[in-house]
């Protein structure tokens, strides 16, 4: 079943196909899926897959380190996120929290020597070692980063000062004239999507150089039905970096000679 990109999967949906379909093994979501910035209710799905004893795949890449995630609670067997995105490491490498149960039983699973899960993780419990050469400058990065996360007060801490990122972004914008992509109920605080504005003077290209001359990167859209580019919330941003943004996408509307509709609502 295929759901349009402005909507979480149906859960009722999930349930049914799990019901009568007994070939289905695993089920897997995107916690946050970057391209809209929606959140997708994954304790809501790991109850149903739980209840049909399916394993449950969670990819948390963008999510993991700013929002609070009960494994057990969940139902999670394997949760996949990064060095990098809300830990604020550097890119490097993945890593995998997995219910050891459901991590013993995949012996002789793996098709290749590199993705063996289970080979590795036994690895490192006989000597400590990868398998492969390590990448150590990001493993002692990724050290560096949860120290810090754990000073800032931890997930909560850095949850709630992404939020502050989003809440002014989203009044600034708005107050601008951009409309959000998603409803409010479905947009988290990792990254949120902007439709283009609807004038002549707009050309994404030139609106994302005049930012970047600026110092200020954002991304541009990747959805198959709707012009956007998104604007993430997350890294070491403080508010100030935010409101200076805000005031270049301001500076920059000018400079294009772009007029916007007034403070477009929820």
């Amino acid at each position: 079943m295929i759901f349009t990109e402005d909507t979480q999967p149906d859960a009722s949906a999930l349930e049914s196909a799990l019901k009568n379909d007994p070939a289905i093994s695993h089920v897997a979501v995107v916690h946050c899926e970057t391209t809209t910035g929606i959140i997708n209710p994954i304790e809501v799905y790991g109850k149903i897959v739980k209840k049909y004893k399916r394993t449950y795949i969670v990819d948390a890449m963008s999510s993991f380190g700013a929002y609070p995630v009960d494994l057990k609670a969940c139902g999670i067997d394997y949760l996949i996120s990064s060095s990098n995105k809300c830990i604020e490491g550097v890119p490097g490498f993945s890593f995998v929290l997995a219910r050891r149960e459901s991590l013993m039983v995949t012996r002789g699973f793996a098709r290749t020597l590199s993705l063996d899960l289970l080979a590795q993780w036994e690895g490192l419990e006989g000597d400590g070692q990868f398998r492969f050469t390590p990448p150590t400058h990001a493993i002692l990065a990724f050290r560096q980063a949860l120290l810090e996360l754990e000073q800032e007060g931890g997930v909560s801490a850095r949850g709630a000062r992404y939020y502050e990122n989003y809440q002014i972004t989203l009044s600034a914008m708005q107050t601008m004239g951009f409309k959000p992509y998603l409803n409010e109920s479905l947009r988290g605080y990792i990254i949120t999507s902007f439709y283009y504005p609807d004038h002549p003077n707009f050309h994404f290209k030139e609106f994302y150089e005049r930012l970047s001359e600026k110092g200020h990167v954002i991304y541009p859209g990747k959805l198959t039905h709707a012009d956007c580019f998104r604007i993430g919330h997350i890294g070491r941003l403080a508010a100030s970096d935010v409101a200076s943004l805000m005031a270049a996408v301001a500076e920059t509307l000018n400079e294009m000679n772009i007029s916007m509709p007034e403070k477009v609502e929820e």
